[in-house]
């Protein structure tokens, strides 16, 4: 890597250190980046995404189990629930 000798020269008098300010510097500036293409993403998202984005938080909230529904354990095929101070507790 080249650099101009006044721009080796500026950052020798911030840091002694001038590989580890190359590093800090390009590891900023992949952040920058990487941020920048996050909000142009959530600008204009993929096609697929907007339609999950479009369904309301409401209707995701619907489609869950009621809190007082039993899951089912898939090794025994019996209902369990989650029971304070036992834990996984088989319902059958």
């Amino acid at each position: 890597m080249t650099l101009p000798v006044d721009l080796v020269e500026r950052i020798d008098r911030l840091e002694p250190n001038r590989s580890r300010f190359l590093v800090d510097a390009a590891e900023h500036e992949i952040a920058r980046r990487q941020r920048a293409e996050l909000l142009r993403s959530l600008e204009l998202p993929h096609p697929e995404t907007a339609d999950v984005a479009a369904a309301s938080l409401a209707d995701w909230a619907a489609s869950l189990r009621a809190e007082d529904e039993p899951l089912v354990d898939t090794a025994t095929g019996t209902p369990v629930a989650w029971v304070a101070g036992r834990g996984w507790t088989d319902l059958s």
